[in-house]
């Protein structure tokens, strides 16, 4: 069972991503907050996979309270999830830094936004939603220039050509059959060039790719 939490400083928000949430048998809904400083206390006292967090909330808001998290090892388990609207991108570089799993817009489709919490519990595809591609590209111009990175030498080849779709927004699934490997080996290749970056998440991957050059936004 995947364990959610809510926060938004909207009651009808929070009622109608519960109800969609709970209507599904493998997630359930352990708390609610309408503030970053309640959400934490939540978390604190509730063990949580997945928390759904809007951005503009009173006392701490969701990317003050992602940052908290980030920096608290005892929440280290929580995937934080921003729920946004594209007239936000100015914050997504900073969420990302501070350490969101992955992005909604408030009007996504549910199953988008049910895909979006599995996928973020399990640690995998953090950014197979398109609109987290979508966001980032358009917030790029926020990320350093590229610039050579020795971090990079410790990648083989084949490691790079998976970051490179790692960055594009791929799943695992995905790069196995761009990269004709099984789903498997992708996904081996991943949690190896997380190790070897030091990268808390596929997320992290996409900045370190932006920023070395291995990606640029125009790509698709």
């Amino acid at each position: 069972m995947i364990r959610v939490a809510i926060a938004d400083d909207h009651q009808l928000v929070r009622a109608g991503f519960r109800a969609l949430l709970e209507s599904e048998p493998d997630l359930t809904v352990v708390g609610e907050a309408s503030s970053g400083a309640e959400l934490l206390e939540l978390l604190r006292r509730t063990p949580v996979d997945v928390a759904l967090v809007d951005i503009r909330m009173p006392d701490g808001d969701g990317l003050w309270a992602t940052e908290q998290v980030a920096a608290d090892p005892a929440l280290a388990g929580v995937r934080m999830v921003i729920v946004t609207t594209f007239e936000l991108d100015e914050y997504v570089i900073r969420a990302v830094r501070a350490g969101a799993a992955g992005f909604l817009v408030k009007d996504t489709e549910p199953t988008d936004l049910i895909r979006a919490v599995r996928v973020a519990a399990s640690g995998d595809a953090l950014l197979s939603p398109g609109v987290t591609r979508r966001l980032l590209a358009r917030a790029s111009e926020g990320l350093k220039p590229p610039v050579a990175d020795a971090r990079l030498d410790v990648l083989t080849e084949r490691e790079r050509e998976v970051l490179r779709l790692v960055a594009l927004g791929l799943s695992n699934d995905e790069i196995a059959t761009e990269l004709f490997l099984s789903p498997l080996t992708a996904k081996t290749h991943v949690s190896r060039i997380m190790q070897k970056l030091q990268a808390r998440d596929r997320v992290q991957l996409v900045i370190l790719a932006y920023e070395t050059g291995q990606v640029n936004p125009g790509w698709q």
